[in-house]
This record gives C-alpha cells, structure tokens and sequence, in this order.
C-alpha cells in the first residue's frame, strides 16, 4: 500500500505539474493576447485620434489655400490696377501739352492750322474694303457709327 500511495502521488504529482504546466501555457499565451489586444487597442486609439485630427483640419486648411488663392488674385488686380492708373497719369500729363492735343486733333480729327489747305482723297476700293472689313455693307450710315464707338470702348479696356 505504501508503494500505491507513492504511486499514486507520483501520478498525482505528475497531473498535478502537467496542469501547473498547462496553467502557465496558458497563462503566458492569455499574456501575449492581452499584450497584444492592448496594442491593437492603442492602435485603434492612435488611428481614432489621427482621424480626428484630419476631419477637424480639413476644413481650415481648405479655407486656407482658398483664401491664399483669393489673395493672391487680389494682389493681381491691384497691380493691373496701379499699372493702369500709373498709364492714366502718363495720357494726362501728355495731355496737358498743348502740341500733343494739336498732334491728336490734326490726326485723328483732320483738323488744320489756320492757312493750311486739307486735301482727302477718297479711294473707292479702301472704302469697299473698310465697309466689308467692318460688315457695314447694306447698313445704315448710323449703325456702323454705333459699332465704331462701341469697338472704340472695348479697345480702352
């Protein structure tokens, strides 16, 4: 009987450090899942704190580049702005010397000094030629003044 108990103890004992064993197996994989839920936690937490970083940056950094952009269109048309203020300022003081205003008036309006003697030659096929070039051809004499004075407003801009 003693040897029974003995073996009984052995195989006891063997049961006994097999579950122990089997416990810590276990116990160190449980570890391992834990250590790793742990990470996929912090990770997920990681990922949720990027995302709203994104999400609340998005719209601020849209509205940034937009204004950036509109700025910068702003800056654009103040100097086309002060380039044709500046190019204003020039035809005033040009205007302002009266030999530039004699130049214009015997240029574009034929006048002529008192004494001199204007001559205008007519060409028959320089006025056909202005008449198709413009499509003044079966107009009225009023139409095409009408369309030179609004091509003359077009060409300021």
């Amino acid at each position: 009987m003693g040897q029974d108990r003995d073996r009984f103890s052995t195989a006891t004992r063997l049961r006994l450090l097999g579950e122990q064993t089997a416990a810590r197996v276990y116990r160190s994989q449980s570890r391992r899942q834990a250590r790793r839920s742990r990470l996929t936690g912090r990770a997920a937490f990681l990922a949720l704190v990027v995302c709203t970083m994104v999400v609340a940056l998005a719209y601020p950094m849209r509205q940034y580049v937009s204004q950036r952009s509109e700025i910068a269109e702003q800056e654009r048309l103040a100097e086309e702005a002060a380039a044709r203020v500046e190019r204003l300022r020039d035809e005033k003081a040009r205007l302002q010397d009266d030999a530039y205003v004699k130049r214009l008036a015997r240029q574009h309006l034929h006048y002529v000094m008192p004494g001199e003697t204007a001559f205008t030659m007519n060409d028959p096929e320089a006025a056909r030629r202005h008449r198709t070039d413009q499509g003044g051809i079966g107009r009225p004499w009023y139409s095409n003044v009408w369309d030179g004075v609004d091509r003359a407003d077009q060409q300021d801009r």
